[in-house]
């Protein structure tokens, strides 16, 4: 009888199994009514897929842009949800209609797929209907067939989507929080600490122990992302000419060789730039925490993730409280659903914030200040970095030990068509440099002084610098809040930096370059369509962030500003009485204190202009033609133009030094007196120009003044003796009314 009842109990479980796989298998087919109808297009869902690893050990996986090949996983025509399981991780991607996914396996291994709909998937080792072999030969041991982009390229970083109907849908919510925005930043310039508060945090201070290996440095070589792959340890990554027409195209919509970068892992391995002294430093464990803050607007997908895999990657987890993103109104479709699923795999240390407008770099980062609320200490990256091997206590350290110092890591040079990473140019023998500018507030590099040299016991310590380019530095959160973040009249790009490297130093804080700590950063290059500011911002947005920055902070150091930038006097810059009061309830210091005492050595790089005689645009005598630096520098040469009266590279200055000037360069005889060359110039340098006026009423009664120069440019940009109309600015409408 117990034989009969076991059997029935066993015969029962079987077939309750079997009803249960049959209602599974019934709900996970395709039903006929969701079958795909003539001229219909099919709706995005997904079904599921498992893939299982015979080896049931870890391994890595690369998904979409990264562009290195393993075994690949096609899906045509279907988008699907798949689920990578191995013993210690699970990692969920989600693959877009045909899209073609790589996953990377460290080692070799037999995987199978199964899935609801028959050949709807297959994995290949093979992968020989991917896209055709990279044109740089040599084998990489793992076979050249492997390093090729996933898809051709342009692909999804083309795409955009609608944000239009999003602002439409969330109007009435996007003015309001606008508003509490706006309120919440005055607020806080309103409201502030009259003294700062006290540091209460004890942080010793670096030991520097030659030959004893640093607490925070590696004890092994950084790993590779792909051994053998492109890019790795930052060596260039060349293409071919097959690849000319994309990379022009991704230079174009990114600033970047976005086809290399693509092709690229995201967690390669870089080289050490550092001094060789800076691995000796030993940091004490009590180090601050960190938030990371990345403001992007149309950022390549690879450049982007590959900032955040290397945060992740070289920062000591213990210290990286979150990586906040700031997406300042992309409308690229590859920066929406498709990076809130990827960031889902690190579990909620990297989060991604929505701008509800376009607020430009500026504001973006203020508010990414609020977003982030869990890091001690905020350090701001641009959106296209890669930080260096032991860059974080260096950077930290300083803060942690006096919290009102804010600290600048070393920026090394990311080349944009090749991605090897080289130091800056420029600087003292080392390389060494301090943030300056030019009177017409153009960002400079000058060599790190004696004075500075001489504070310091070892070579690679942190030094005082007067300003800071801006893109990258950390600062304590809670200081950062009690200076008031950026002025809120800021706009889009420009001056920030320096407004808040004034106010730092100004009111009582220090700003420090740390050896020690170096990023790599990408500089756009020439080709770049670039991303024009909103409409609502109006003209000139930069020019005006200047003004706001030297009427607040320069006293009567402005007259300079304005001397080599006439053209922004009249300039309409907002209400800046917050930012005065601030200034007085924190009896912060004068510009000239600052100058004297911390900047004191960039008069001898950038002299203080001469008062002008006058300013306009250089007209060929009774022609249309304008004299036009197009942009050149320090040795290039000038040109005419079809004059735009717009100012710009037309707009120059003659002062009372007898310099005929634009920003901080001169114009002169080139080497061979043939054409005239920009070039920097001190006071006393290239002081051939004359001028003079003439009454010329009765035939050009809009033109009061008038120049002659010892040589003259003629269409082909030759020397002639001809004299020019030098047309002040004021006059320009009236002279046009005249022709």
């Amino acid at each position: 009888m117990r034989l009969k009842l076991g059997f029935l109990l066993r015969a029962v479980l079987l077939a309750g199994s079997f009803l249960g796989l049959l209602l599974l298998w019934s709900s996970l087919s395709p039903r006929a009514e969701e079958s795909d109808l003539p001229g219909r297009t099919r709706e995005s869902s997904y079904s599921s897929m498992t893939l299982e690893s015979s080896l049931g050990q870890d391994f890595d996986v690369k998904l979409g842009v990264n562009g290195y090949s393993g075994p690949t996983l096609a899906v045509d025509d279907e988008t699907l949800e798949c689920s990578l399981t191995a013993a210690r991780k699970v990692l969920v991607i989600q693959v877009r209609q045909s899209l073609i996914v790589k996953l990377l396996v460290t080692q070799e291994f037999e995987e199978y797929c199964t899935s609801p709909k028959e050949a709807s998937c297959k994995i290949s080792k093979d992968d020989k209907e991917a896209n055709r072999p990279l044109p740089n030969k040599g084998d990489h041991g793992l076979g050249n067939e492997k390093f090729k982009p996933v898809v051709p390229w342009p692909h999804v970083e083309g795409v955009e989507v609608d944000l239009e109907s999003i602002r439409r849908k969330n109007k009435a919510k996007n003015e309001q929080n606008h508003h509490g925005v706006d309120n919440k930043q005055q607020n806080i310039v309103q409201r502030q600490y009259l003294t700062f508060k006290p540091q209460t945090f004890v942080y010793p201070d670096p030991v520097l122990r030659p030959g004893v290996l640093g607490n925070f440095e590696p004890k092994e070589p950084e790993p590779h992302g792909v051994v053998g792959g492109p890019g790795e340890e930052a060596k260039p990554y060349v293409l071919g000419p097959d690849y000319k027409e994309s990379v022009q195209a991704s230079i174009k919509e990114f600033g970047f060789n976005m086809v290399a970068s693509d092709m690229i892992s995201l967690d390669r391995s870089v080289n050490d730039l550092r001094q060789e002294e800076c691995k000796y430093w030993h940091y004490d464990d009590n180090l601050l925490t960190s938030s990371v803050v990345i403001v992007f607007h149309n950022e390549g997908w690879s450049t982007l993730m590959r900032t955040v895999h290397s945060v992740i990657k070289r920062t000591p987890r213990k210290y990286l409280a979150e990586i906040v993103l700031i997406d300042d109104f992309s409308n690229k479709a590859h920066l929406q659903e498709r990076l809130d699923d990827y960031i889902k795999q690190w579990n909620g240390l990297v989060k991604v914030f929505r701008n509800e407008r376009r607020e430009g770099l500026i504001q973006a980062r203020s508010i990414g200040a609020q977003k982030a609320k869990l890091g001690q200490v905020l350090v701001y990256l641009d959106a296209h970095c890669e930080v260096g091997i032991n860059w974080y206590a260096p950077l930290i350290a300083p803060i942690s030990k006096d919290r009102t110092t804010c600290t600048v890591p070393l920026i090394d040079y990311i080349d944009g068509n090749d991605y090897s990473i080289e130091p800056q140019q420029g600087g003292d023998e080392d390389g060494f440099a301090r943030g300056a500018w030019d009177w017409s507030l153009l960002w400079k590099r000058i060599p790190l002084s004696h004075k500075e040299k001489s504070k310091r016991k070892h070579k690679t310590e942190p030094y005082r610098s007067p300003a800071m380019a801006g893109g990258l530095f950390a600062i304590e959160r809670d200081f950062f809040f009690e200076l008031g973040l950026y002025d809120p009249g800021l706009q889009i790009w420009g001056g920030e930096n320096f407004e808040i490297s004034y106010k730092i130093w100004q009111c009582g804080g220090k700003l420090l370059f740390v050896p020690c700590s170096r990023v790599g950063h990408i500089y756009r290059l020439q080709g770049w369509q670039g991303n024009p500011p909103p409409v609502y911002v109006g003209s000139s947005p930069t020019l005006k962030n200047y003004v706001r920055v030297v009427e607040v902070w320069w006293d009567e150091y402005k007259d300079y500003f304005y001397a080599s930038r006439p053209e922004t006097k009249a300039l309409p810059y907002g209400d800046i009485s917050e930012l005065k009061k601030f200034r007085e309830d924190h009896n912060c210091k004068s510009f000239k204190w600052f100058m004297e005492e911390i900047a004191y050595d960039i008069t001898s790089y950038y002299p203080l202009p001469p008062k002008n005689v006058d300013w306009g645009e250089i007209r060929g005598f009774e022609t249309s033609y304008c004299i036009d630096s197009m942009g050149h520098t320090n040795g290039g040469f000038v040109e005419l133009g079809p004059c735009h009266r717009m100012g710009g590279n037309q707009l120059f200055r003659i002062n009372e030094a007898n310099q005929l000037m634009q920003y901080d360069q001169c114009l002169t005889k080139g080497p061979d007196g043939s054409k005239i060359m920009i070039t920097h110039c001190n006071q006393n340098e290239y002081k051939e120009w004359q001028f003079f006026k003439v009454n010329e009423g009765d035939k050009h009664p809009g033109l009061q003044q008038k120049m002659w120069k010892k040589v003259e440019l003629d269409e082909s940009g030759s020397l002639l003796e001809d004299p020019c109309e030098f047309i002040r600015s004021g006059d320009l409408g009236k002279a046009d009314q005249e022709k």
